[in-house]
């Protein structure tokens, strides 16, 4: 199983309720799909979207870094930075605070541990190097004592990747949710009516509705 499906597969089977609960007892909170809003919620948004960043330059380009190694572009879908999965990640913490203080902490944890392996920070390791500490801290099960920050953070970091990622148009059609569509019925088909020893009658017929 690649990389992109063990994630998928890891969003179905225990992905952290926390921040779906959040966002659904909060009507405030932003899914990354188009939808009818009422016009208090879309202000509340355009405050929300207006107001000062949070995160600097660097936290964000790690951020962008990390969410594209959790939730990578294959041959179906845009990666995590394309469905603007950063941008999202800035919005939750705007939005629900609490997430402020674990996220900031954590991209400071990320930046040393880096720094103290390779002698640079997370941005600037090559891509071997960044998968290599992610491994450490991305399977709590198998984590050292010594990184149990990163794998708190990286529990965090994955919950909002997902959560991002699979809100947004790119993750809906990623995972072929149609949606509720009009049933499309030509009637019984005419083997199974044969079977059974039916037919219509050409009342039926002409009653019925092909599509």
């Amino acid at each position: 199983m690649d990389r992109r499906n063990s994630i998928k597969a890891l969003f179905f089977t225990s992905f952290s309720a926390s921040v779906l609960m959040a966002m659904a007892k909060d009507p405030k909170t932003v899914i990354a799909l188009d939808d009818d809003r009422m016009q208090e919620e879309k202000d509340y948004l355009a405050k929300i979207k207006a107001g000062p960043k949070f995160f600097d330059v660097h936290e964000m380009a790690t951020i962008k870094v990390l969410a594209d190694i959790i939730m990578p572009k294959d041959k179906v879908s845009g990666s995590a930075s394309d469905a603007k999965v950063p941008d999202f990640i800035e919005f939750i913490v705007k939005d629900m605070p609490e997430h402020q203080i674990p996220v900031r902490g954590g991209l400071k944890w990320l930046d040393r541990h880096s720094t103290n392996k390779h002698g640079k920070q997370f941005v600037a390791c090559t891509p071997t190097e960044q998968i290599g500490i992610v491994d450490e801290i991305a399977y709590p099960k198998k984590a050292k004592p010594e990184v149990s920050q990163g794998v708190s953070f990286f529990n965090k970091m994955r919950d909002l990747v997902t959560t991002g990622f699979y809100t947004s148009e790119i993750g809906v059609k990623d995972l072929g949710y149609m949606g509720n569509v009009p049933n499309q019925w030509n009637g019984v088909p005419a083997d199974v009516l044969k079977q059974h020893g039916l037919a219509y009658t050409e009342k039926e017929i002409k009653e019925c509705i092909s599509y």
